[in-house]
């Protein structure tokens, strides 16, 4: 079977699987259903165009289209469910007529599994766990035997008191090229201008289902709302090909610019409905690293929008 017949099918079982997890729910992404768009624009930093020589780095501003979201398949996932994290930016830089690349990343550090057949046996392992599953239920099991994963749902998730003031990270590294053809690796990760600020567990259960997705409507009322990236960069004998290892937090960061979102866009609409996000960078000057979620992500986003494309319409 070829590389690119292996995906298809695994996109299938992927599909599959988190219909089995969250239930079958036309015309939404079998994961992060629940979200917002927003609009704004990106700034890069001075550093931004040593660092690569893509053109939203070397460019004042490009128009970009942000879309949060909540974890699960659940469309109608209450914002303060603890199933809800990690939350989701999703990021489009728009750099001309059809032409674009994407940052998809979550508030949670990393990934649980390297490989999307190691996904897949975690979506199994989930569907047949339910309450009335004899212990060692078999996602015990498969956390006990896998403890990227274990380190990654054990992770805390942390209710943030706007999207405004939460962190996200790429989920893989990328490989980075200037214009004098200097090469390095990094990881995006994008912060919150406004600061991070989280809830106690008293505050969370007080507030409403949509409390994130609402306030940041009302937040962009009064206002744009910012973030920073940065790029962590890797150094010698980095590992650049496991999302599910991290490198050391002392690794040089490089400011790579800012996002200042300053429109909640109507998700409905049918332009906005349509859009499927690309985990490759995709552009002139950041390339995918070798990690293998790269490909099967891409994958099984393109099979998944072409199914709620197709239910959007029907």
């Amino acid at each position: 079977m070829t590389s690119t017949a292996a995906n298809e099918k695994l996109s299938v079982d992927l599909l599959a699987g988190f219909d089995q997890v969250f239930g079958l729910h036309p015309g939404f992404r079998p994961a992060h259903a629940k979200g917002i768009i927003c609009s704004g624009t990106f700034s890069p930093s001075a550093a931004a165009a040593k660092l690569t020589r893509a053109p939203h780095a070397n460019k004042p501003t490009t128009p970009v289209i942000v879309r949060f979201s909540d974890s699960t398949g659940i469309p109608v996932i209450p914002d303060n469910d603890p199933n809800a994290g990690p939350r989701g930016m999703a990021i489009r830089f728009s750099l001309g007529a059809h032409v674009h690349t994407d940052v998809v990343a979550h508030s949670t550090e990393g990934f649980p599994t390297r490989t999307g057949e190691e996904f897949l046996e975690f979506l199994h392992a989930v569907a047949a766990s339910g309450p009335d599953a004899a212990h060692p239920s078999p996602i015990e099991k498969f956390l006990g035997g896998h403890p990227a994963a274990a380190a990654f749902v054990m992770a805390p998730k942390p209710f943030p008191a706007s999207l405004a003031n939460e962190s996200f990270f790429a989920v893989s590294a990328v490989h980075f090229t200037n214009a004098a053809d200097e090469t390095q690796f990094g990881r995006m990760k994008i912060r919150p201008v406004a600061g991070s600020q989280y809830l106690s567990d008293a505050e969370t259960a007080k507030e409403t289902p949509n409390y994130l997705m609402d306030e940041m409507g009302e937040r962009l009322a009064k206002g744009p709302v910012q973030f920073k990236f940065f790029v962590q960069l890797a150094a010698a004998g980095d590992v650049v090909d496991d999302a599910t290892i991290h490198w050391p937090a002392d690794r040089e960061e490089v400011e790579f610019g800012t996002i200042s979102i300053t429109k909640k866009e109507n998700e409905l609409e049918p332009e906005l409905r349509k859009i499927i996000f690309d985990p490759r960078p995709g552009v002139e000057g950041i390339a995918a690293s070798n990690d293998p979620l790269f490909e099967i992500r891409a994958a099984l986003y393109l099979m998944s929008g072409r199914r709620r494309r197709a239910a959007a319409t029907a």
